[in-house]
């Protein structure tokens, strides 16, 4: 069985195109080196905020899914916390259960 991740989180909407690029740039890069795979990046763009958060009505979405270590999500948790252009983050786990074939036996 393989533990599938989805990180979700939410940049400052004043940040420009390429402050966005490398939000997203610095994340995936501190992946790549905790040892996750297949990362996958969508860059969801700016919507409004269900509510106010740090006196900010709007957002920028930015969602990753990936496979990893499970002591791969303090490490990226932490860093978000600490950073000033993260406004709120979430990580979630999947477990994906492999597809196995099964033998059918015709009935006698």
């Amino acid at each position: 069985m393989q533990i599938v991740y989805e990180t979700m989180y939410i940049l400052r909407p004043d940040l420009n195109d390429e402050q966005v690029e490398q939000a997203i740039a610095k994340y995936e890069n501190l992946l790549r080196e905790q040892g996750a795979d297949n990362i996958q990046i969508q860059n969801r763009g700016k919507r409004r905020l269900a509510y106010e958060i740090n006196r900010q009505r709007d957002g920028i979405y930015i969602q990753m899914n990936y496979t990893g270590p499970g002591n791969i999500i303090a490490i990226l948790e932490r860093s978000m916390r600490l950073s000033e252009e993260v406004i709120r983050y979430l990580t979630m786990k999947q477990e994906v259960k492999e597809l196995q074939a099964e033998v059918v036996t015709p009935a006698a």
